[in-house]
């Protein structure tokens, strides 16, 4: 998890980060016993969640550190790059998703598209409590 506040995550990336994470829980619990029938099963991925999923996390850091780069002066290089027209191809010449945009569609999938994020994240507590709150995580729809 180590960076992944500047991670641009495609549908397709976040899938395979939950059916890899899905596949590490399943192996840490190992099947389950069956109480009626007595036969053993393999979890469901509602059985496996008890705390929020990695991509949930990836989008709750990913928001943190957009508001601590939207409070940054200008005069500071990663302020300057994150509101630059920066985006490089990949290796296959596709454009690369640009960290504002993940930010507008995060904040869009949870019902606050229309709200301006930049304004909102100079004020740190609200910023904070918008982020950290429950009923943000609650509100990712990562599946």
């Amino acid at each position: 998890m180590y960076g992944c506040e500047t991670w641009s995550l495609a549908l397709r990336e976040e899938r395979r980060l939950r059916v890899f994470e899905n596949g590490v829980l399943r192996r840490i619990f190992g099947p389950k016993r069956d109480e009626v029938t007595g036969k053993w099963k393999k979890l469901l991925s509602d059985e496996l969640y008890s705390s929020p999923n990695i991509v949930r996390m990836i989008k709750s850091r990913r928001m943190g550190w957009a508001g601590h780069v939207a409070r940054m002066g200008k005069r500071k290089i990663v302020y300057r790059v994150w509101w630059g027209n920066v985006r490089e191809r990949d290796h296959w010449g596709h454009l690369g998703i640009d960290g504002r945009i993940n930010i507008k569609m995060d904040l869009q999938e949870v019902g606050y598209g229309s709200m301006d994020w930049i304004e909102l994240a100079q004020d740190w507590d609200k910023w904070r409590a918008l982020v950290k709150c429950g009923e943000f995580l609650d509100r990712l729809k990562t599946g």
